[in-house]
C-alpha cells in the first residue's frame, strides 16, 4: 500500500539538513517587547492595559475583539511603554502594545499550575484555550477555540495533527516531535475529549522516519490515535491536501474542515493546547527555525512572543555571507523582509536567510503553454488562464476560473519554466475579489 498523499504538488530541495539535528534552545529576549494586537485571522484584540501599567508573564493584555479573534498574552514582566503602530512581517503597521522587559519574568498567580484535563468539562477546556490566546501555529493563525467549537460536534470524526512540515528548510515541528512527543499525544487526547465520535490521526511525512517511529511507539496503546505516514511532497501539510491524504475527502474554499468531519491542528498548536489545559500556561512562546545558507549557525529556538527578529539573527551568529533575500517563514509561503526590526508573533515560524535571490535571478518570459502549472496544482485549477484574467484585472473571469480555490501554495510559480509570478498575481486578485464582495 502506498503512502497517503494528494494529487499534484512538487518535490523541492528540502534544505532541512541545516537545522534538523539542532535541538531546540531557549532564547531569552534582551530589548523591548512588541505585542501586535492582530496576530491572528479575525478582529484585532482590544488592549486591556495602558502606558505605565505593570504587567506579568502570562497576563492577558489584549482581549479578543469578537468571536473570531484571539487574546494577546504578555510573555515577560515589565512596564507598558506605549501602544502604537509597529511593523510586522508582512510590512503592514499594526497597533501594538510595547512592554519594557524588566528581565525578572514575574508570573501571574497560578501560572504553570498543573491540573487534570479529565476533570474539566468540554466548555471549560474551550474557555481555557480561548483565554490562552491559542491560534493555528502552522501559519494561518485561525483562533483555535473557534476551530474547536463547530456547529455540530457530533459530526466531527477525525482530528488530524499536522506533522507534515512540508515547507522547505523548516524543522521546528520535527524537533518538537522528537523532543516533546508525549505533549503531542496528551494534547491530542485533550482535543478528543471534546469530540466523542472522533479518532485522532497524526500525519507525518516519510522524510521524518525517526518522528514516525517515535510517535508510532507512543500511541501503540492509544485506541483512538494512529500515525499516518505521508508521502514527502509539497504542499502535503496544506489543510486541504492533508485532509484528502488522510481521509480521501475533498473540501473547497466555501467549506471548513468541519464540513468534512475534520479538525486539523498543527503539532505545536496541539502542544500549546496541552500546555494551557494541563499546565496553566498560555501561548507566550514560539518554536522558530533560523536557517538558510547565509546563516552562520542554523538553529531551532524556543523564543518568547514579542522578541525582535534581530535577536534571533544575533543568537545564530549573524550572516556568514550577505544575504540577497531574508524571509519570515519558508521560501514557498513565507514573506520577504526588508527590515529585521519586527517582532516574533504567534504565526512566526522561521527566519530563512538566502545568499541568492532565485526569483530575482530569473526574469519572467512569455508563457509557453506547457501545462506544468496545471499538473502540479493541488487545487486542480488552471493557473495559465487565471494569469490571463489577472493581467486584465478581470475579476469575473478570475472567479469563473475558480481563482478563489487557489491556496497560494506557490507550486505553479515553482514549476513554471517562464518564471511567471503566478502566485503573487493570484494573491492580489484574491484580495481584490474579497474587497469587491465586501463593498457589495
Amino acid at each position: 500500500m502506498g503512502l497517503a498523499t494528494f494529487k499534484g504538488g512538487i518535490h523541492t530541495y528540502e534544505g532541512k539538513e541545516l537545522s534538523e539535528n539542532k535541538p531546540v534552545q531557549v532564547l531569552q529576549p534582551k530589548g523591548e517587547m512588541v505585542f501586535p494586537l492582530s496576530q491572528h485571522i479575525g478582529a484585532p484584540a482590544k488592549p486591556l492595559v495602558a502606558a505605565g501599567d505593570q504587567v506579568l508573564v502570562g497576563q492577558k493584555i489584549g482581549e479578543a475583539g469578537g468571536f473570531i479573534s484571539a487574546c494577546v498574552i504578555s510573555s515577560v514582566s515589565g512596564t507598558v511603554k506605549t501602544i502604537e503602530p509597529r511593523m510586522v512581517a508582512n510590512g503592514s503597521m499594526v497597533m501594538s502594545i510595547i512592554v519594557e522587559n524588566d528581565g525578572k519574568y514575574q508570573e501571574t498567580e497560578g501560572f504553570g499550575k498543573e491540573r487534570d484535563p479529565k476533570s474539566l468539562s468540554k466548555e471549560e477546556i474551550r474557555d481555557i484555550v480561548k483565554e490562552a490566546g491559542i491560534v493555528g501555529l502552522g501559519g494561518a493563525g485561525f483562533p483555535t477555540h473557534v476551530k474547536l467549537t463547530p456547529k455540530d460536534e457530533t459530526k466531527i470524526d477525525t482530528i488530524i495533527v499536522n506533522g507534515a512540515e512540508c515547507e522547505p528548510y523548516l524543522t521546528s515541528d520535527y524537533r518538537m516531535m522528537l523532543e516533546e512527543p508525549d505533549s503531542i499525544v496528551k494534547g491530542l487526547n485533550i482535543i478528543l475529549q471534546l469530540f466523542d465520535n472522533a479518532k485522532g490521526v497524526i500525519g507525518i511525512e516519510d522524510n521524518k522516519p525517526e518522528a514516525i517511529r517515535l510517535m508510532t511507539e507512543l500511541v501503540k496503546d492509544e485506541p483512538r490515535i494512529t500515525v499516518c505516514p505521508l508521502k514527502t511532497k509539497y504542499p502535503q501539510g496544506g489543510e486541504r491536501s492533508l485532509i484528502y491524504a488522510v481521509t480521501g475527502r475533498k473540501i473547497n474554499s466555501s467549506m471548513l474542515p468541519a464540513d468534512a468531519g475534520c479538525i486539523v491542528d498543527n503539532v505545536d498548536t496541539v502542544i500549546s493546547i496541552y500546555n494551557a489545559v494541563a499546565k496553566s500556561t498560555p501561548l507566550i512562546r514560539r518554536i522558530i527555525t533560523v536557517t538558510g545558507d547565509a546563516i552562520t549557525n542554523p538553529q531551532n529556538y524556543n523564543v518568547r512572543t514579542g522578541t525582535n527578529y534581530a535577536e534571533l539573527l544575533e543568537a545564530s551568529g549573524g550572516f556568514k555571507t550577505e544575504p540577497e533575500k531574508v524571509i519570515s517563514g519558508g521560501p514557498m509561503m513565507g514573506q520577504a523582509l526588508f527590515n529585521m526590526n519586527i517582532p516574533v508573533t504567534k504565526t512566526s515560524s522561521a527566519l530563512t536567510c538566502m545568499s541568492k535571490d532565485e526569483v530575482a535571478l530569473n526574469a519572467p518570459t512569455a508563457c509557453i503553454r506547457c501545462g506544468r502549472c496545471v499538473n502540479v496544482c493541488p487545487s486542480r485549477v488552471v493557473p495559465q488562464m487565471m494569469m490571463q484574467a489577472a493581467v486584465r484585472s478581470d475579476i469575473d473571469a478570475f472567479v469563473k476560473l475558480d481563482g478563489m480555490e487557489c491556496c497560494e501554495c506557490g507550486c505553479c510559480a515553482y514549476a513554471c519554466p517562464a518564471k511567471l509570478p503566478l502566485t503573487q498575481a493570484f494573491k492580489e486578485m484574491r484580495k481584490t475579489v474579497i474587497a469587491s464582495r465586501k463593498k457589495a
